[in-house]
């Protein structure tokens, strides 16, 4: 994600303006510049309360001083670092986690949904909570036509704000990116995909190829038992089963909200939801506290 948003072109002074070259104070000529981040440290031992957390800070840190460094060379080393020099470890691991990011965009809100998880905890899903003034309802818009908000040149005009050609690319439903294709427009929901499927088949697909990822994951890790001490093999098994759980929760309750409005089935080739919306409505999922000496 750091990598992602320092790599992205603004525009602002032409072709090259980017993220990086602007907190770098290349782009204007500052000599004293820095970028700055939110850490999620909380009182547990190892600070993140999960091992992989550390990672994030690691690649923050490591962008920081260098923006240039490649995704995969700083989950390199920090695999190095923490767990193995093993090969046979080193690998799959890596891949797990230049993976995960996009793996829970996709369980909570993909095709550039935002912002619709509980608005009272920030945990779990909420795109049904319609907190008076400011809600999910207003990031998503979801009626019976389509979903996401209109934020084109023909709606709030967000997409103004940003500089040519990346206004222009936004303000076209066949141009822009399908990543940002709901934060910046209300798309119906039988719109043809770039894939060939409707909007609707495309989110759904999304939303349970989140959950096969995060299957995946666990698959993988349980595979490297004996390469790694017990105590963090262990703890990771027992976080990415939560995962799993919490995984499926986002994917089935806002799938089954966002049927109501588009009332289309759910593609015959996908899972069945495990239970009915009323179920994922309620904070079921509470945070397991794993204590270690």
């Amino acid at each position: 994600m750091f990598k992602e948003c320092l790599e992205s072109d603004t525009y602002a002074k032409g072709k090259g303006s980017t993220v990086a070259k602007i907190i770098e104070g290349k782009l204007d000529d500052h000599t004293i510049s820095g970028i700055a981040g939110v850490a999620n440290i909380g009182s547990d031992i190892n600070w993140c309360g999960h091992p992989f957390g550390q990672a994030n800070w690691y690649a923050f840190g490591r962008l920081a001083w260098n923006p240039q460094v490649s995704s995969a060379g700083i989950a390199e080393d920090w695999i190095r670092m923490t767990f193995s020099n093993d090969a046979r470890f080193i690998e799959p691991v890596k891949q797990l986690m230049l993976g995960s990011r996009e793996a829970a965009v996709n369980y909570m809100m993909p095709l550039g949904l935002n912002h619709i998880m509980n608005l009272g905890t920030h945990y779990g899903p909420g795109p049904w909570d319609k907190i008076p003034g400011w809600n999910a309802w207003d990031y998503h818009r979801a009626d019976s036509l389509g979903i996401g908000y209109d934020r084109s040149s023909a709606g709030s005009n967000a997409v103004s704000q940003y500089a040519t050609p990346l206004n222009m690319q936004y303000d076209q439903l066949n141009t822009c990116p399908e990543k940002y294709l709901l934060w910046f427009h209300h798309v119906p929901w039988n719109y043809k995909m770039p894939s060939g499927n409707i909007l609707w088949d495309e989110l759904l697909i999304k939303y349970y190829g989140g959950v096969t990822y995060v299957r995946q994951m666990e698959r993988t890790w349980n595979s490297l038992k004996g390469k790694v001490d017990e105590q963090r093999f262990n703890q990771v098994k027992q976080l990415l089963a939560q995962q799993e759980r919490e995984a499926i929760w986002w994917r089935d309750g806002s799938a089954m909200h966002f049927q109501t409005y588009s009332h289309l089935p759910i593609p015959p080739a996908l899972e069945r939801p495990q239970h009915d919306l009323e179920y994922y409505k309620k904070n079921i999922f509470s945070v397991k506290l794993i204590a270690y000496e």
